[in-house]
């Protein structure tokens, strides 16, 4: 990556709401080395668990290949890691994918592109505009905007998109239905300012509707995106909880940052 400092465009990076139990201008509580980073909520009779990155304690990484192809699981992930596994505080699939599990939205890996934004319509979740990136600069800072808001030139150090997005600017997507029909285990993406951000899973078949609430009402993120249903999975290794399911495309991986142990 070149040496010049990335800039992730528009309100993204400005911390428009409080997302969780602290502001996010507070500096975050020292933790004990191998605590978890995930707490359960409950939120209108559905149970989810909520992962808090916080760049300011913690590294972020985005993986996809191993030395044969995409790595498709945690299993693969951790040989993948090797002694750094043990510094992993949580990781999460973190995105959508076709048949060979690449991605077919933006994908920036180490600072480089492996696949372009994607703004094309078609079927499907990831076509529900307007669908969203997730996007990590240089330092650590993060965003969620919307597909169209995305500057390539804006040099993120990872990110990865996928759709729909379930709140823009503290609103709902508006395609979303209150309680929808379509039901699965889901997972996304929300962020309160540039240094933290909130990964969540839902214990339970839910809606999107349900899922994006969540995201506004209980963890305030004026700003959230939906990774993927079905397939979604969470490896929390401070609690000793990895699922198993070998379907995976990208995966989002954050680590205790080196000189906190």
């Amino acid at each position: 990556m070149s040496g010049r400092v990335p800039r992730l465009v528009l309100a993204a990076f400005l911390a428009l709401a409080a997302c969780g139990d602290q502001p996010g201008n507070a500096p975050p509580p020292a933790s004990s080395a191998g605590a978890s980073a995930c707490t359960s909520r409950e939120f209108e009779g559905s149970t989810f668990t909520a992962c808090r990155y916080d760049r300011r304690r913690d590294e972020i990484a985005l993986f996809l290949d191993g030395p044969n192809g995409p790595l498709k699981s945690f299993g693969a992930l951790e040989q993948q890691l090797g002694p750094r596994a043990q510094q992993l505080r949580f990781a999460m699939n973190g995105g959508m994918y076709d048949e060979a599990r690449n991605p077919i939205g933006l994908y920036v890996e180490n600072g480089r592109q492996r696949h372009p934004v994607n703004r094309q319509p078609g079927p499907g979740n990831f076509h529900m505009l307007p669908n969203g990136v997730f996007a990590v600069a240089a330092d650590g800072k993060v965003a969620v905007l919307t597909s169209t808001e995305y500057d390539p030139a804006s040099a993120p150090r990872w990110a990865t998109q996928s759709g729909p997005m379930l709140v823009i600017d503290g609103r709902l997507h508006p395609a979303i239905q209150d309680n929808g029909p379509s039901l699965h285990v889901r997972n996304g993406v929300g962020i309160d300012s540039p240094d933290t951000a909130w990964f969540v899973i839902s214990e339970d078949a839910v809606s999107f509707g349900r899922m994006a609430r969540f995201f506004r009402d209980v963890l305030h993120c004026p700003n959230a995106l939906y990774l993927d249903g079905s397939v979604s999975s969470l490896w929390d290794r401070p609690a000793g909880r990895r699922e198993t399911n070998a379907e995976l495309g990208p995966l989002v991986a954050i680590f205790e940052r080196e000189g906190r142990r």
